[in-house]
Formats: structure tokens, sequence, C-alpha cells
């Protein structure tokens, strides 16, 4: 498969690490400090799945989608913050040339309504969004240390596109380390991760703490509860569900199996923060609360969250 990983942030180097165990041809497209690491000393991983390092020659690393290669490619990987969303998807529509047709186009993004926005530039059909949670972090510019797993990667259309385009995609990242299947009712897993992200994100940002230690305390568990209760309002009034009937239910298996396998992972938002970046509060509290206006559902705890991170934005 030729592969192009389209952001070279932890998400996109641990999904390249993968890719390349197995052989597959793989472009980075990066910024130019990360590109510049990467050809330098390759691309290293590290942490609870195992070490890898592949050599610079491996791989391709550009920092501009002028300059990658005129093949197309089998699959495109969007490994940007979801914020970025509207620019990558005019970038990669601007190019046709980077896609055939049978090409994939996974959103490997946080957050919901990102297909959407792609969807606005290119072939519903062959958009896929992948669920992710697994916990990855960057050390170094060129490497990826994954700190937590909780369940397999999924990918699937919320458009009623079938899974074959994405299969082989699939069963390549599994056997590269990071079990991986084809879902066909991702939208079910997008608001599972939803539940997770909205519940966790914020908070760990706010009090500067690993997912773990929100769960050992009983303020932070009520802050999380009633957040969920809200996505749980919002997602089924939008007419979606996920793999569980009710918050309770929910909140049996996020205390008890869900954030035990992620609880030294630092979430991605505070990893923002700490960094000076804008994080991807929008596509998460952000959107509840959207989709909770046009649904005339009051969500105050994930509002009340939302404004607490664009103030440290700010600040």
């Amino acid at each position: 498969m030729r592969v192009l990983i389209y952001g070279g942030g932890a998400v996109g180097l641990g999904l390249a690490a993968c890719l390349l165990k197995r052989g597959e041809q793989v472009d980075i497209l990066a910024r130019e400090n990360t590109r510049h690491a990467l050809q330098g000393n390759g691309l290293r991983q590290s942490g609870i799945l195992g070490a890898y390092h592949a050599e610079p020659q491996a791989f391709g690393c550009f920092s501009g989608i002028d300059e990658l290669p005129g093949t197309p490619y089998d699959h495109i990987l969007v490994c940007t913050k979801s914020f970025d969303s509207p620019a990558v998807a005019r970038d990669i529509a601007a190019h046709p040339l980077l896609f055939h047709e049978q090409s994939a186009i996974v959103l490997v993004q946080n957050g919901w309504g990102n297909a959407e926005i792609f969807a606005e530039h290119l072939p519903a059909k062959r958009i896929f969004n992948a669920r992710v949670i697994t916990g990855f972090c960057r050390p170094q510019a060129n490497q990826v240390e994954i700190t937590a797993h909780v369940q397999p990667i999924h990918i699937g259309s919320l458009f009623g596109a079938g899974l074959a385009p994405i299969e082989e995609l699939c069963r390549t990242i599994n056997q590269g380390g990071i079990p991986c299947a084809a879902a066909p009712d991702i939208a079910r897993d997008l608001w599972a991760k939803m539940l997770f992200n909205c519940a966790l994100n914020p908070l760990g940002a706010i009090f500067n703490v690993p997912y773990g230690a929100l769960a050992e305390q009983e303020n932070s568990r009520q802050i999380m509860a009633a957040v969920i209760h809200e996505v749980f309002l919002v997602m089924e009034g939008a007419g979606y569900s996920t793999h569980w009937a009710s918050a309770g239910e929910y909140l049996e298996a996020f205390y008890g199996t869900i954030v035990p396998l992620a609880a030294r992972h630092r979430s991605s938002t505070l990893q923002d923060i700490q960094a000076g970046k804008k994080t991807e509060i929008d596509a998460l509290s952000g959107a509840v609360i959207l989709l909770g206006k046009e649904l005339g559902i009051a969500v105050p705890c994930n509002r009340m969250l939302y404004n607490m991170i664009r103030f440290m934005e700010w600040r």
C-alpha cells in the first residue's frame, strides 16, 4: 500500500510506525521541524506496545503538499487537529493527483463534525472515520511514545460506504502492533469516544493530572458524571446511540474498565495547553454545546469546562 500520513504529530507518527513495520510505502507530511528531525534521525516508537526504529531512508517526509510525489495514495490518514479540518479538506481536494477512485481518506481525529467538513470538498463515499482510544505522546519531534491502549482502533464510514476500501489498512495496522478493525457502525464508536474525551480531556488539563487521578476523587467524579449525562442527552436527542444503553451503564464501564486502562495518560488537551497550542475543545465540549443549542438541551457542565479551557488557551 501507498499511504500518506497527513500530520506528523504523535498519532500520525504512531500509525506511520505501525505501517512501516509491515513494509508499506509511507510518506509523512509534517511541519518543518518534524521533517528535519525525521530525516536526520528516523522515526522512533517506544512505550507499552513495544519499541521500533525506522531509518530515515525507510519513508518519505515532506513539509509541503506540493513537494509530494505525483503517484496517488491508496490511503490518506488525516492526523491533524480537528480545528485544521477545513484547511486540510480544501488542501486535499485541490490536489486530486494525491488519490484515485478507490482511495480512502481516513480521519484520525478527535471530536464530532470532521466528516461533514471533509464531505463538503471530497466524495463522501471515500471518507472514513477512525476511533482511537490509544494514548500517544511525542517526547521528541521524531519520537512517539504509546502510554495507554484501551480498545482497538475502529475505522468505518458515517456515509454508508462499505468497509472493503479500509479492510486491508485495518489488517496492516493490526499486524503492525496496534489492534485495529473495520467497524460497520462507526457512529456508535465515535460517540463512545466523545463520552470519554468530554469527561476526561478538559478536566485533566484544568487540574494538570493524568486520567487516573480524576477517577480517584469524589468531586471530580461528580463533574464527570454530570458531563456524561449531558452528552448522553445530546447524543440521543440527535438520533444517535452508543454501546451502552444509559449514562449510568456507561459510568460503570468508565470507572470499572475504561479509565484504569488509560490511567497514566495525560490528555492531548493538557499536552496542547502545556505546549502553548490551541486545543480541540471546539470539537469536543464545543460540539456538544452546539448540538445542545440546536436541540434545546441545556449542557451547563460542558459549557463551563469549555469556557475554562478557552480561558487557559488565552492565558
